[in-house]
């Protein structure tokens, strides 16, 4: 009843995910849009909101629905906003999110030589690629490879994970700091706007009650 007349295919899908078909502001006007309207205390979606942030920039790629939700349950967040919020690492963000979160990693942690996003995530596939080679070994007459894995780990992975988590939780910190209010301050306005419509709907009520009641009223005895 509600599927598409003609479905997307999977190339649609992915065009999609890297340029939504409304465009990136449309996109986030809705994210926005479901996030004020969650039915849950502001501090918790506030937690949940900087949940969704600090996973965003982790190089957990694939698997941040599944790091918000987790991270969201552990502090008290609402679910539901750290899923939306994940919108923060979009391909639009990531490179510049993955090349800083690598950068200060590889700084802290003494390495040198600035890496570029299209390395990065050009990096992030081969490791993949190799990882899942090295998963078919095991089952098959392939041979492992695990020598550029390590450099991968400790070269890039390593260090993202390290800056990365110190910019995460920078950000989502300022983040939940920042939303909670906005999100006070909606839920007190959605209360007002709706006690003044009941409060109009009780008095338009009484005003038909009246109404109803004088119409139906027996006429005075012009005897007496």
């Amino acid at each position: 009843m509600f599927k598409r007349r003609k479905p997307r295919s999977y190339g649609q899908m992915a065009s999609e995910m890297i340029y939504p078909r409304g465009g990136w502001r449309r996109a986030g006007t809705y994210v926005v849009h479901r996030l004020r309207r969650l039915p849950d205390q502001p501090h918790r979606i506030g937690r949940g909101v900087a949940a969704g942030v600090f996973v965003s920039f982790t190089p957990l790629f694939g698997f941040h629905f599944l790091s918000a939700a987790a991270v969201a349950w552990l502090i008290g967040g609402n679910i539901l906003a750290a899923l939306l919020a994940t919108f923060v690492g979009n391909p639009v963000t990531l490179p510049f999110i993955a090349l800083v979160s690598v950068g200060l990693g590889r700084h802290i942690l003494g390495l040198k030589g600035e890496l570029s996003p299209n390395f990065i995530f050009r990096e992030f596939t081969q490791a993949t690629s190799e990882l899942w080679h090295n998963v078919q070994s095991v089952f098959g007459p392939e041979v492992a490879h695990w020598v550029r894995l390590q450099d991968f780990f400790w070269q890039i992975f390593w260090p993202y994970v390290v800056g990365g988590t110190i910019l995460g939780l920078v950000v989502s910190i300022a983040t939940h700091y920042l939303t909670v209010p906005v999100f006070l301050a909606y839920q007190r306005r959605r209360e007002k706007q709706m006690a003044t419509r009941i409060a109009r709907a009780s008095d338009r009520l009484a005003e038909l009650a009246r109404a109803r009641a004088a119409r139906d009223a027996p006429p005075p005895d012009k005897g007496q």
